[in-house]
């Protein structure tokens, strides 16, 4: 009995070996590839790593910094909003500003006041002040000049009718009332004449100097308020009601370094800048002969890309988390392409995408000197 059983597990043992065997012995059929990798489609071709931007003529995406310091007290867009050229974009505190260019701008016009009470000289009233009293001198003039004529021709008929001193006396007030006189007339000339150029032009040139104190405040003041420099869309906003922003731009927590308060980009044409290592720089054919496609990563779509032009320094290759930190011996030359964005797909800047640049040249051919039409 205990043989039978010894015998019915080794066949049993032998049977389930058998069925592992066919079981684990059958292929598999593999599951098709969610998308086709990337591959060169030129029979000779650079391959680059490339970052999705706005289309510009000059630079890369719209960078925005503050050009003053402050707090956010107001966002006006959103992320994914178009806006156009002129629109507010985001205020900072200008409270302190604000109050010296109001300051400013009430002296100016206290200045102006000042100048235009000079330009208005002489006043209606003042001259006729100084009228009336330049003929209430004359008159005292005149009864000076009568008082001596009196005392003289009394002296002169009789010497004893008058004293000396008395004649001295008429003599002298009549010597001081024609020297008033004559100060008031002085003092009416002067009246009627204004103001003093010289007074004029020294107001005019403080009035000048007070405005454009003025207007250098006003445009401190403009920048507090973060304008759109251009139509686009806003990208990113690294700040918050209530952040504190620089023109260095505001601190980034988590790259610890600061960014753009606001990023902006056109996408109506975007761009794609290729790094292209510098071992397959002597590769890159003629400017004029350069094809290039771009392959959206995890997905079939690729793009065929227009040249646009080379950016003439080869750079340190850096992370495209900017950080520039990283010490790297590798060095790439930037190249830039633009391209209409695909109906298919949306591609949005900063994406990465895989591309591939013909070659016009093969490899073995002598690159031409600088000056031939070679794009290096």
């Amino acid at each position: 009995m205990r043989n039978k059983l010894v015998f019915s597990l080794v066949g049993l043992g032998l049977a389930g070996g058998f069925v592992s065997a066919y079981v684990y012995g059958q292929k598999s059929v593999p599951q098709p590839p969610v998308f086709t990798p990337p591959s060169n489609p030129f029979v000779s071709g650079v391959y680059a790593e490339g970052i999705v931007e706005s289309y510009q003529e000059h630079g890369q995406n719209t960078n925005i910094f503050p050009e003053v310091t402050g707090v956010v007290v107001d966002v006006r867009v959103n992320e994914g909003q178009h806006v156009a050229k002129g629109d507010v974009l985001l205020a900072l505190d200008d409270s302190v500003q604000r109050a010296t260019t109001e300051q400013l701008a009430a002296q100016t016009l206290a200045a102006q006041a000042v100048l235009d009470e000079l330009r208005a000289e002489p006043r209606r009233e003042t001259l006729a002040v100084a009228k009336s009293q330049a003929d209430l001198a004359a008159a005292n003039e005149k009864t000076a000049k009568d008082a001596l004529d009196k005392a003289q021709r009394a002296h002169d008929l009789d010497p004893r009718s008058v004293s000396k001193q008395e004649l001295d006396n008429a003599i002298n007030a009549f010597e001081s009332a024609r020297a008033s006189h004559d100060v008031a007339k002085r003092q009416y000339e002067l009246t009627k004449a204004g103001a003093w150029i010289y007074d004029i032009r020294n107001q005019e040139r403080q009035v000048e100097a007070l405005r454009k104190q003025t207007a250098s405040a006003q445009a401190l003041l403009d920048k507090y308020t973060l304008r759109a420099p251009r139509g686009g869309r806003v990208m990113t906003i690294g700040s918050a009601v209530g952040s504190y922003a620089s023109p260095q731009g505001v601190y980034n927590p988590y790259t610890q370094g600061f960014d753009p308060i606001i990023t902006m980009a056109d996408e109506t044409t975007l761009a794609v800048r290729c790094y292209v290592d510098e071992v397959l720089v002597p590769r890159l054919p003629d400017a004029t002969k350069v094809a290039a496609h771009l392959f959206v990563r995890g997905t079939n779509i690729s793009v065929p890309l227009q040249f646009v032009r080379v950016q003439p320094f080869v750079t340190p290759k850096i992370e495209l988390s900017n950080a520039r930190t990283e010490k790297v011996d590798l060095r790439v030359l930037p190249v830039l392409f633009r391209f209409a964005p695909p109906a298919e797909t949306t591609l949005y800047p900063g994406q990465l995408v895989d591309v591939y640049i013909g070659a016009g040249v093969p490899p073995t051919t002598t690159l031409a000197r600088p000056g031939q039409g070679r794009q290096r």
